[in-house]
């Protein structure tokens, strides 16, 4: 039903934009009045998104996803089209620990249950990230992979991205995807894009899944109070929060792009330990962080946002960042080539 209502509501939102272009009502060849044009805008898709920002138990698969389950059921009870978990909510970030590969190990079970769940619950799902163990045929070689899923809400794969830019401490532990192409893909809420934590501080990326067409950028994230050095904690303790805040709302703003961006949460009754940042939010142009039970806390929670891609529209109606990217004679240079989707 999801993917039929967004096809009506694109064929509604081409029909409502020619007819402002003309500025003429259809029947009697008068300018449409503003009550109408206002009308109309009221019905632009508007999507559900439930941001969870779950405490990662260390090494504890199987607690770390029956908790997410229970809050995906909740999330479809309330009427939301997707829900999205963050990085590493499956085993927490402890590389050196032996159950860590052994739960990577049995990714691809974990995400067969994420694929019964979103079919289940009729609910579009972005299980965080799960990280992936290989072994290469030929050499034997293991490696880890850190890979975000979109699940659309029959159970399908639309999309797997595995993090490019990783985080320092990480580079000894995962393999990056490097020269891999960013990619964006249809949804049922429209064109979207993965990107992983860190990848955040890269506007590069964010270039790239624009520059094919994506309108939301979907971000899980295991980013602490404290991945900052001791010498800018001494100058602002909210260091890491200030950079969180500022980059979203400028990665918003300069892709005229909605930000989906969901971060690992502190456990309960430990919400003051400095090792969490919370902070679980959407970012829109024009109007900037949405997600009240979240955004603003380390604690784990959820937050259910209503996404009015109208905003989207608006803005890039306003700044014109897409069109100026897909102009010809555009003067920097990115790795894609293909404009024709801006």
């Amino acid at each position: 039903m999801i993917v039929l209502r967004g096809v009506f509501m694109r064929s509604l939102r081409a029909v409502f934009e020619w007819f402002q272009n003309k500025s003429l009502n259809p029947a009697f060849g008068q300018p449409l009045s503003s009550s109408v044009c206002d009308q109309l805008r009221k019905m632009a898709p508007e999507y559900k998104v439930a941001l969870i920002q779950l405490y990662a138990k260390p090494v504890d698969a199987e607690d770390n996803f029956n908790r997410a389950s229970i809050f995906i059921h909740a999330a479809a009870a309330q009427g939301a089209h997707l829900a999205v978990l963050p990085e590493y909510h499956l085993t927490s970030w402890i590389p050196r620990d032996p159950k860590f590969k052994e739960i990577c190990a049995q990714w691809s079970v974990f995400l067969a249950r994420y694929q019964g769940l979103a079919a289940e619950c009729d609910i579009s799902i972005v299980p965080g990230t799960i990280v992936e163990l290989h072994k290469d045929e030929v050499t034997g070689e293991e490696t880890l992979q850190n890979v975000a899923y979109f699940i659309d809400n029959g159970g399908k794969i639309l999309s797997r991205y595995q993090k490019k830019n990783l985080w320092h401490p990480e580079r000894k532990h995962l393999v990056s995807s490097t020269y891999d192409p960013h990619d964006a893909f249809d949804t049922p809420l429209g064109k979207v894009g993965l990107l992983v934590c860190w990848d955040l501080a890269f506007p590069e990326a964010f270039r790239e899944l624009i520059a094919k067409g994506a309108k939301t950028v979907i971000i899980p994230t295991f980013w602490g109070i404290n991945d900052c050095s001791e010498y800018a904690r001494n100058l602002n303790l909210r260091t890491e929060a200030l950079l969180l805040e500022s980059m979203l709302t400028a990665r918003a703003f300069e892709n005229t792009c909605c930000v989906i961006f969901v971060n690992a949460g502190a456990p309960p009754g430990d919400l003051e330990n400095g090792a969490y940042a919370g902070l679980s939010r959407v970012t829109l142009p024009f109007v900037g962080a949405k997600g009240e039970e979240t955004m603003k806390t380390t604690a784990e929670g959820m937050s259910i946002v209503t996404i009015d891609m109208e905003i989207v529209e608006e803005a890039e109606k306003n700044y014109r960042v897409r069109a100026d990217l897909g102009a010809e004679g555009w003067h920097y240079t990115y790795r894609h080539e293909d404009k024709s989707r801006l």
